[in-house]
């Protein structure tokens, strides 16, 4: 029998992802796992979703605030799967810290002290600026060459179709090329990356083009993400 209580906090990074379940199947499991190895039993859970993007601030995630309001009451820690469910900045994380709430994330173990917490979120923010710079650097090196960034053709190639033929070929055409991506997807989101622009910067960091050969944005992820969910 479990002898501790815990809190749960979960966080998606979009709208989209919040209705299509994306990134929370896997966060539940881990922390279902690590709670029957540690003996915790889960007593309540609270689930944002928000953008990530400019809401490293406590008023911007409510659940998260009524997360640490109710482990407050119950005198027991929160429960996250991974650190950039919390956030990658640092002075998010310190002030954080400064609630007295023990925070345990469950990728990092149960030993990981709030001094850990502070080297992985700054580890985390360096690999982000680092990603951000190569990424700008692609996409200037990319239009130096001329290189047109989206979608230069359109449907230019579908022209002898009909209108309702023309519709169908692009959607199996987005679908099967959606369909090659989600493997390399999931292994990026299982890194911790579930954002549409963070997927967007590794793939563009690590050379991969989008499927008509341009550079990613977040909206061309969102799209294929849509496809994959559908």
């Amino acid at each position: 029998m479990p002898d501790r209580i815990a809190v749960v906090y979960f966080r998606v990074s979009t709208k989209r992802q919040g209705r299509s379940g994306l990134g929370m199947e896997a966060q539940r499991e881990a922390v279902e796992r690590f709670a029957e190895a540690q003996g915790f039993a889960l007593v309540s859970a609270f689930t944002e979703v928000e953008t990530g993007k400019g809401s490293d601030a406590l008023e911007a995630r409510p659940q998260l605030a009524a997360a640490i309001r109710d482990a407050n009451l119950r005198q027991c820690p929160v429960l996250v799967a991974k650190l950039d469910r919390l956030s990658r900045d640092v002075h998010f994380i310190s002030g954080l810290m400064r609630t007295r709430v023990p925070f345990i994330v469950t990728e990092l173990g149960p030993d990981a002290d709030p001094f850990m917490l502070h080297v992985y979120a700054a580890l985390a923010e360096k690999e982000r600026a680092m990603i951000s710079t190569r990424t700008k650097a692609a996409l200037a090196a990319a239009r130096a060459r001329g290189t047109r960034l989206g979608n230069p053709n359109g449907a230019a190639h579908l022209q002898g179709l009909g209108n309702a033929s023309a519709i169908e070929a692009l959607k199996a055409g987005a679908a099967q090329r959606a369909a090659g991506l989600a493997g390399l997807l999931d292994s990026i989101r299982a890194q911790g990356v579930t954002s549409a622009n963070g997927i967007a910067q590794v793939l563009n960091a690590r050379r991969i083009a989008t499927p008509r050969g341009g550079l990613w944005t977040a909206r061309s992820v969102l799209n294929v993400l849509d496809r994959l969910a559908a």
